[in-house]
């Protein structure tokens, strides 16, 4: 979809069911008349098993050069010599905001996640003996993934700071640089400890507005919030940097069901929508999410959530849903 004042938008399937739930996104964006020229990329496992490489610099720099990313999934094998090409985009593109929305019929609240430090620095050392991961909690990223997070929280009911600061000194330094960005912006906030917040995430989960967490933290409570509102499948995300976006769903990439056409495609498009109001169209994203809703609310529902339909019926539920709005 190429054309002047198009955007330029990398595409990555990645592995597994990664390639099968972009393409319905991609297929969604068309029907909703998106302008945009997609640069389709090939990094992951599957590249790295072919080739020995997961990510060459020049696949990187195509990503730069493109205004935003369009992710499916990655898998990442516990092999010393495979670096996360995730975590590789998001230190070299600096994406250090790790937005996810979970919504449902009774729930609306948003995690927001620093991407870039805390127990998935990169620090670690580890011998036959011993193995060592450095948690690194800095007062700059602390204050700007606090700043994102009030961003979010303008206009809404208030800000939950989540930490482990009764335990962890690091914690003690997110905590009180998250507070004091508050306290500026005079945003309503809270504090609460991780396992407190995780046991409300499922006893009480309606209490909850936007919450602002560390690497881990985020990671953890984002999958057992996507566990409350019915299936990660569902779920999408963005990683927001200062110069660079990259979307994805939050799910992981489940070979065990990839290639069989029951993926659920509900989160990548989603996922597209949110693209779409950063890429300033507000008013399209707005239907994708609505058309999804009403498919979903209409019995399009892939096995993850009860239901027998396939990724590409759930897709074109989707599609004739979002040409009625």
């Amino acid at each position: 979809m190429s054309g002047r004042g198009a955007k330029k938008v990398a595409v990555v399937g990645g592995d597994g069911i990664g390639p099968e739930v972009v393409e319905s996104a991609l297929a969604v964006l068309r029907a909703a008349g998106a302008e945009i020229e997609p640069v389709f990329v090939e990094i992951g496992l599957v590249r790295w098993k072919r080739t020995g490489i997961a990510m060459s610099e020049e696949d990187l720099a195509a990503l730069e050069e493109c205004d935003c990313i369009l992710f499916g999934a990655i898998t990442t094998p516990p092999d010393p010599n495979y670096r996360s090409v995730l975590l590789r985009i998001r230190r070299e593109l600096d994406l250090y905001a790790n937005i996810r929305p979970f919504q449902s019929e009774k729930l609306d609240f948003i995690i927001v996640r620093e991407n870039t430090e805390g127990l998935y620095s990169g620090r670690e050392e580890m011998d036959d003996e011993q193995a060592q991961t450095v948690r690194v909690i800095t007062r700059r990223c602390s204050e700007r993934i606090a700043e994102k997070a009030c961003d979010l929280a303008a206009g809404r009911r208030k800000l939950t700071i989540v930490h482990k600061a009764n335990v962890l000194k690091s914690d003690r330094l997110f905590l009180k640089s998250c507070q004091e960005v508050a306290a500026r912006r005079a945003v309503p906030c809270e504090e609460m400890l991780v396992d407190a917040a995780a046991y409300n995430l499922v006893t009480n989960p309606g209490r909850f507005d936007v919450l602002v967490t560390t690497n881990l933290f985020g990671d953890i409570l984002s999958d057992e919030a996507a566990g409350v509102i019915g299936s990660l499948g569902l779920c999408a995300s963005a990683n927001i940097g200062t110069d660079h976006a990259l979307f994805e769903p939050i799910h992981g990439s489940a070979p065990d069901i990839a290639g069989k056409g029951i993926a659920n495609p509900a989160g990548a498009i989603r996922s597209a929508a949110m693209m779409m109001r950063w890429l300033g169209e507000p008013e399209m994203a707005g239907r994708i999410e609505g058309a999804v809703q009403k498919a979903l609310a209409s019995g399009a529902k892939t096995p993850d959530l009860g239901g027998s339909f396939g990724t590409a019926q759930v897709t074109h539920a989707v599609v004739g849903y979002l040409k009625e709005i």
